[in-house]
């Protein structure tokens, strides 16, 4: 009965543990995540970094801990049986008066300096050091071995360990090799492993660099071809892996743009048989005569031909034009003319500190598409461009009636008009913003629609440069 009284209570407590232990678990590995590196090469480093410290500090402690402690615990045992020998003859064996043969045998067969000073008061004890093995040590040993008063001062920078021990008549003074009492080499193995440790770890960092430069090669060249710009100098070349990687990625390209060039021709017979189409439709237009019926067909005919070109403009795409650096103030200026040609007033604030990296052309016609749509819509449109991060971020704002938050994504469907738009009067083909947001990923940026702060609709362009 008790221990189904007390086993949701142990239950209980068990469940608030785990929840702690989890708790603390998420911190720690959230914090760790966030001073990771997050490249491959960073980590690449740590992984093969970290163990080899790991090891050389668990080798360091057992070294320091175990050999380093027995070596000097043995020569201060040596030198503290020294010392205790040389109090037993000072005291059981008739002396002369300044211990002058007992500080000559010390001085040539033990190699202690012993000066016999007159009795008084020790020294009080001197501060301890930080890492006191030796301190310890002889503490530890005179206490055993001698079992006097005594005072030692082993912080001193000079090479001899200074020992007092009080006797009965006197106090001996002695001043041993900081040699005999510890362990004096061992910097040595220090040096050594800290040598061998930073030889290896230069030799991981070039080999590591060596076999991370081809992917990050690769990666740059994939986030080129996103961009539209151009891939050059790309080999396979590094560990068999990412050399398949590699021609993968070169087979795929070539596979996009034998895909590009074949859609290419297609189109541009197609082009050019529509066009020999329209053209004798001219011409036999104009042998007709005049009429309002022959202008209403001379008017489809002229529509059907800058049909044909949208669609054309929107398969064909813009991979023949070339990246430059392009001043997007020149650009806005000439898109202010055309809005205010068809009525509106424009605004721009363009704040970008450099020329931007884009296909001249393509982008123009993107903007131009965009800020002619706002001003068909509306009479007043705002034009902000500027720098943010690795990004230039553009936005076209207008007072016009906007599009249904339902509709903001749909209205990027090739072909896909909205109700409004659906009228005789207002020629379009469903394309124009299939194309510029065709235009804005062949740069390897993003246009998304919101509704604008002017009560229209807002634009947001980002292109990463």
């Amino acid at each position: 009965m008790a221990t189904s009284d007390t086993s949701p209570a142990v239950r209980s407590r068990l469940a608030r543990l785990w929840r702690l232990v989890r708790g603390g678990y998420n911190i720690v590995a959230g914090t760790l995540h966030n001073y990771m590196p997050k490249g491959l090469y960073g980590r690449a480093l740590i992984i093969i970094v970290a163990p080899m410290v790991l090891l050389q500090s668990v080798l360091a402690f057992v070294f320091m801990e175990r050999h380093w402690e027995t070596v000097t615990n043995r020569l201060s045992d040596a030198t503290v049986r020294d010392i205790a020998a040389l109090i037993s003859i000072a005291e059981q064996y008739p002396q002369d008066d300044n211990y002058e043969k007992l500080s000559e045998i010390a001085r040539d067969d033990l190699q202690i300096i012993m000066v016999m000073m007159p009795p008084g008061p020790l020294p009080p004890p001197a501060p301890k050091p930080f890492f006191s093995l030796l301190d310890r040590a002889l503490s530890r040993k005179i206490s055993k071995q001698v079992g006097k008063p005594f005072w030692i001062d082993t912080v001193g920078r000079s090479d001899l360990v200074e020992i007092r021990v009080q006797l009965d008549h006197s106090i001996m003074r002695i001043f041993a090799k900081r040699s005999h009492t510890y362990a004096s080499n061992s910097y040595i193995f220090v040096i050594w492993m800290v040598s061998t440790s930073l030889v290896l770890i230069i030799i991981a960092i070039l080999f590591l660099r060596n076999q991370i430069r081809p992917i990050q090669q690769l990666a740059n060249a994939a986030e080129s071809l996103g961009r539209g710009h151009e891939v050059a100098d790309l080999r396979p070349r590094g560990s068999r892996e990412v050399r398949l990687a590699t021609e993968a990625f070169l087979e795929m390209r070539g596979r996009i743009a034998r895909h590009i060039e074949q859609r290419t021709v297609m189109l541009a017979g197609v082009s050019h048989d529509l066009r020999t189409v329209l053209t004798r439709f001219r011409l036999e237009l104009e042998l007709i005569g005049e009429g309002p019926e022959i202008d209403a067909l001379k008017r489809d005919v002229d529509e059907m031909q800058a049909m044909l070109e949208t669609y054309l403009t929107f398969v064909r795409g813009d991979g023949d034009e070339t990246v430059t650096a392009t001043d997007l103030a020149a650009i806005v200026e000439d898109l202010e003319i055309e809005a205010e040609a068809l009525g509106a007033t424009v605004t721009s604030r363009i704040e970008l500190t450099t020329d931007v990296a884009v296909k001249p052309n393509a982008f123009k016609r993107m903007l131009l598409n965009l800020v002619t749509n706002a001003a068909g819509h509306a009479d007043h449109v705002e034009i902000a461009a500027r720098n943010a991060g690795n990004a230039v971020v553009l936005v076209i704002d207008d007072n016009g009636p906007g599009i249904p938050e339902e509709e903001l994504e749909t209205v990027f469907r090739p072909f896909y008009r909205l109700d409004t738009a659906r009228n005789q009067d207002r020629h379009g083909t469903g394309l124009g913003l299939a194309i510029v947001r065709d235009i804005a990923r062949a740069h390897g940026g993003e246009i998304s629609l919101s509704r604008s702060p002017l009560g229209g609709l807002r634009a947001t362009i980002r292109i990463p440069i």
